[in-house]
């Protein structure tokens, strides 16, 4: 993962988590803090293990956030962001070594990054670093469109040579997923583009007969480019064509996204790690425990749809994130709480008990037009709320209150 990579993640996790204190209480921002420091790479260095050291200079954790996505500006020949020794996908540590490979994914992110944390930055009256990172971010989305797009997908990243990877031209890693899920999730993708390109996940990626969903195909094996240590394992294992659940998860959001509730639905389904072990047969299989997410499934024979490691991932949090903020919709800022839910059609309806400090809310969700998404009405203790979007203020007054939604048509389909 590069410096830049490790930066912006930094930063899309601390956004995550500075909710209130960005809307209500920036004090967090505030907070000063020391940084770190270590030895500068050498030119034929890719990469230094060491114990860094604690520096005597301080700064807010407002200015680490600046730092961080500054260090992320560095753009190539295509005007997307340089990928350095790997991005996400640190496997991918020999794509943009030499300081000109670039990522499509990368872009996508820092987009997303780029247009939430000037919001930030406007709110701290940091006006001119605000309008320069949202230029920043409308110049990459035209990059991104001009030369990201491969005619039903978008291109993973460019090699330093130029060469494209996650392209209809390679022979191995044609259509990675991450490429296809940020571009929605991101918000800045055409519509019809990221229409296209989820529906090229599901025609590659998505195997509903061994219920896995891959993160690139077909796995590196014999190509002559060099993408790093990622080609070091199997085909089909952990991140070289195999299941990366991380990202697999991605896709939930995206079709969210879209409004395509059921392909969230079943996606959700295919990930739940309960699933993979109904029955004896099926356990033989997995091999893993059937009660915490495995980071990576293995795609390929002898060993397809064998559980990787458990324990340690992310994903978990994401999975649990997919469910309740994509599918089911329950999506709480501070005391107002959003229902937008991306439902399989076919679901008539659901309910969902959630305690607010001393009170307590019984939530049910109806579905009568058996549509996908939109609510169209919301009442509180039989009271219609009338706003937009559809939510309702939560209120601690030791009370138990019952919340009706309905899901109806109301508006077209939108890529974010």
């Amino acid at each position: 993962m590069t410096l830049a990579m490790k930066s912006i993640e930094f930063v899309s996790k601390l956004r995550a988590r500075l909710y209130l204190s960005v809307t209500e209480d920036d004090t967090i921002l505030d907070e000063s803090i020391s940084y770190l420091k270590g030895p500068i790479l050498n030119p034929e260095q890719d990469d230094s293990y060491y114990t860094p050291e604690v520096s005597s200079e301080m700064g807010t954790v407002y200015d680490h956030c600046v730092r961080a996505i500054e260090k992320s500006l560095s753009f190539g020949v295509h005007d997307l962001p340089l990928m350095g020794s790997g991005d996400w996908n640190d496997g991918m540590n020999r794509v943009g070594h030499g300081g000109k490979g670039e990522s499509i994914w990368l872009g996508w992110f820092l987009f997303s990054n780029l247009i939430s944390f000037s919001k930030i930055a406007k709110a701290k009256n940091d006006i001119e670093r605000a309008e320069r990172w949202i230029r920043h971010a409308k110049n990459l989305r035209v990059a991104l469109e001009k030369d990201g797009w491969d005619g039903d997908w978008y291109k993973r990243a460019y090699y330093d040579s130029g060469e494209p990877l996650g392209s209809k031209e390679n022979s191995e890693c044609k259509i990675d997923s991450l490429a296809q899920s940020w571009s929605v999730i991101s918000g800045a993708a055409e519509k019809d583009r990221a229409t296209r390109a989820m529906a090229s996940v599901k025609e590659f990626l998505i195997k509903p007969k061994d219920d896995l969903v891959l993160l690139f195909t077909p796995p590196f094996d014999k190509t002559v480019l060099d993408p790093g240590y990622i080609k070091g394992y199997l085909p089909g294992v952990r991140e070289n064509g195999g299941q990366y659940t991380h990202a697999a998860i991605w896709c939930i959001f995206a079709y969210a996204g879209l409004n395509d509730g059921r392909n969230a639905t079943e996606l959700f389904s295919m990930l739940n790690p309960i699933n993979h072990s109904l029955n004896f047969k099926a356990a033989q299989k997995y091999k893993v425990e059937p009660y915490v997410i495995a980071a990576d499934i293995y795609s390929e024979a002898p060993y397809n749809g064998r559980g990787g490691w458990t324990w340690y991932t992310g994903a978990s949090g994401w999975l649990y994130r997919a469910g309740m903020e994509s599918i089911l919709g329950f999506n709480l800022k501070g005391n107002k709480l959003e229902i937008n839910p991306h439902i399989n059609p076919e679901w008539t309806n659901y309910k969902i008990q959630y305690r607010h400090r001393s009170s307590l809310y019984e939530i049910e969700v109806k579905n009568p037009n058996k549509v996908s998404f939109g609510p169209i009405k919301i009442k509180v203790d039989g009271v219609l709320v009338a706003s937009e979007p559809m939510a309702l203020n939560l209120v601690d007054d030791g009370a138990k209150h019952f919340v009706e939604v309905e899901l109806g048509v109301r508006h077209s389909i939108s890529s974010s």
